[in-house]
């Protein structure tokens, strides 16, 4: 899970393994693989550095 911020500045928190495409509209589009759809105050590439950092913990990566 990666805490994310709307854009009526509202924390969020989402389940990174289900985020199905992130685009940048210009604000920080999520397409979840639902259908769903959330607009955040995150950039492309904070969002996509949350999920890897979430990745690397639940999987036991360590950066060396």
């Amino acid at each position: 899970m990666i805490f994310l911020t709307r854009l009526n500045k509202r924390p969020v928190v989402v389940n990174a393994e289900l985020i199905k495409m992130i685009e940048s509209t210009p604000d920080t589009l999520l397409t979840l693989m639902n259908g769903d759809h959330l607009m955040v105050q995150e950039t492309v590439e904070e969002v996509v550095e949350r999920s890897v950092d979430y990745a690397r913990r639940i999987r036991g990566f360590q950066v060396v």
